[in-house]
Parts: structure tokens; sequence; C-alpha cells
């Protein structure tokens, strides 16, 4: 039995039993996921049902619009308008086009990154090409920002589909991909799909049970800088070569 340890040029190992980086995009990449609860919250509050935004990012990060009404809908038996849909999507998209701003590290850790890797996200492709330009980081990803909602939007997280989409896009199977995610939600997702999972805290909608949670949801460890990914990255792959070795 051995440990494998082989450094790339750029300080990152050549990992071969992790072949792909899959990305979720708000709550790791950007800066967002604060600012929907904060919408969300209010439009929420204002159709009756009272719910603050640090609830609203516990319990619904990483959920689309549609399917978190119709999970409160069915909690509260509260029926809300189809205007509401229509309503948090365009004063969000505002929000987002003034306010987004990206989490903390990623550039550093995009620069030195030597293994293939994407974006797989809920949010719509109109959305990602916004948020990813204004934050200068869309050209890197360049063609490889996935959107379930491009899939349909029965299709969305918490199930796997865009996941496997993304691993498709490159031929690379399932268990040979790590997922950075940020919600419960995502991470259902990732481990139905058959990939590793690095949850991430990073970012200002989190909570102080947020590391357990992602835990339990299967994360195999967790970071609050996006810094510490690449030494997160390496490890995860001695211990794969461990194991196999």
């Amino acid at each position: 039995m051995y440990i494998a340890t082989i450094s790339s040029p750029k300080g990152l190992p050549d990992m071969n039993s992790i072949d792909l980086i899959i990305f979720d995009c708000d709550g790791v990449l950007v800066d967002s996921e604060i600012i929907a609860s904060e919408v969300e919250a209010e439009l929420l509050t204002e159709a009756g049902y009272p719910i603050s935004t640090e609830e609203m990012a516990e319990r619904f990060a990483g959920m689309t619009w549609h399917n978190t009404l119709l999970a409160i809908e069915k909690e509260a038996d509260i029926p809300f308008s189809a205007q509401l849909l229509t309503k948090n999507e365009a004063i969000l998209d505002k929000r987002l086009a003034s306010d987004v701003q990206l989490i903390d590290g990623v550039k550093p850790v995009l620069a030195q990154l030597t293994l293939p890797h994407c974006i797989c996200s809920n949010s719509t492709s109109k959305r990602l090409t916004m948020m990813l330009t204004k934050v200068g980081i869309k050209d890197h990803f360049g063609t490889h920002i996935y959107s379930a909602r491009d899939l349909g939007e029965d299709r969305v997280k918490p199930k796997p589909d865009i996941f496997l989409h993304g691993a498709k896009q490159f031929g690379v199977e399932p268990s040979r991909v790590l997922v950075i995610e940020d919600s419960v939600h995502g991470i259902h997702g990732a481990t139905a799909a058959g990939m590793r999972v690095v949850g991430f805290t990073g970012a200002s909608h989190t909570y102080p049970s947020h590391a357990d949670k992602l835990t339990e949801a299967g994360a195999e460890t967790v970071i609050s800088r996006m810094s510490a990914l690449p030494g997160v990255i390496a490890a995860l792959s001695e211990w794969s070569e461990t194991l196999i070795a």
C-alpha cells in the first residue's frame, strides 16, 4: 500500500482519481444566495408567509423559486399567485445585476486548477451569463456553463440530471467527478449522481449549522474558504489512490 504524491507544475496534483471538477454557481462562485434570500423572504412575508432572510437561506438555498413556492404551499396550505413567480424573477435579476459579487479567492483557485472544470447550476442560462460576466469569470468557463433549466423545469437539483449532463460533456464517469456545493439540495443531487462532494460555507448566506448539514447530506469534507480547495482536492485524490493501491 502506498500514497501517491504527484505534483503538477502549477502546484496541484495530477489526479488520476478525479477527472473533472463541477462547481455550483450561486453561493460557490458568486455571492448571490444571500441576495436571493433577501428578495424571496420579503416577497413571501408580503404574501402572508412571514419568514426571515436567515431562515430562507437555511431552508431553501439551492432550490428554484418555483419549487420553493410549491414546498411552502404544501407545508402551509397557502396558495400563491402566479404573478409571484415573475415578480421575484424581475426583482432578483435587477438586484443581482447591481449587487452580486465574486466569492473571495475564486479567481486564484481557477487560475491554479489544471483539471477540466465546469459549472452546473439551477439558475437560468441568462442569469448565469449576467452574473458571471459581471464578476469577470465567464470567459474562463467558456461554453462549459450548464443550466438545469435548459434540461427542463422538472430536472433541476436536487435531481442529479444536471450533474450527469456536465460529466457527459467531458466523457467522465460520475465516480471520477468532484462537485463543489453550498446547499443540501445540491449535495443530494450530486450524491444521487454518484459523485463525490466538497461542501462550501464561505458565502454570506452561511449559518451556524451549515457545515454539519452539508456533511450529513453527503459532503466528504467542508471548507469555508475557497483558497482551501486546491489542498482538499489533492488530499481527496491521495486518499483515493491509497484505497486503490
